[in-house]
């Protein structure tokens, strides 16, 4: 015999405001690592201690996605042990990076992108491992130093495209309330 339970079926999903809830804490480690990238370019001084609890961030999020999957305090253990271990490898690529004898190579966008191409790189390949919607992080993070590239160079081009759009907006706002 079934329980009454088990006869009621399982409530939606939820909508997408509720799917979006659910991943935000994923968005915001994005937004603070186009930020940090955003930061370096201007400044032209990298953050380091930003990016290090950024990193930081990371690699408790993998644990806390990990944790959720696994039963035993074996499987915890391992989980706790091999994540400590590959970001403590990324901080200290992180921190090599920072090191004046290498960061005088690079100037301070190429260093802020850098430094997010190595974030994107840890979380995927920490997200292989424990959760895919981390390792879509770690490739949206990835994909967004191109990107930050890109606007850097073509942000004249963006303002002006912006201005030309606004000043015909503008007319036929204006247009439109001479015909009324």
């Amino acid at each position: 015999m079934t329980d009454s339970i088990d006869a009621i079926p399982p409530a939606p999903r939820g909508t997408v405001t509720a799917w979006l809830i659910r991943r935000l804490p994923y968005f915001i480690v994005l937004l603070f690592g186009v930020f940090g990238v955003a930061y370096t370019s201007m400044s032209g001084q990298p953050l380091k201690f930003y990016w290090e609890i950024l990193a930081v961030i990371v690699g408790l999020a993998c644990i806390a996605a990990g944790w959720r999957k696994t039963t035993d305090a074996a499987s915890r253990r391992e989980l706790v042990v091999t994540q400590s271990l590959h970001w403590l490898a990324f901080l200290i690529a992180m921190g090599i990076l920072l090191l004046p004898s290498v960061n005088t190579f690079l100037n301070g966008p190429a260093t802020g992108l850098a430094l997010m191409l190595l974030l994107a790189l840890g979380t995927f390949v920490a997200g292989v491992h424990v959760s895919a919607e981390i390792a879509v992080l770690g490739v949206l993070l990835a994909l967004t130093v191109p990107a930050m590239a890109w606007l850097k160079r073509s942000a004249l081009l963006l303002v002006l495209i912006a201005l030309v759009i606004g000043a015909i907006v503008v007319a036929f706002r204006r247009a439109g309330a001479n015909e009324s």
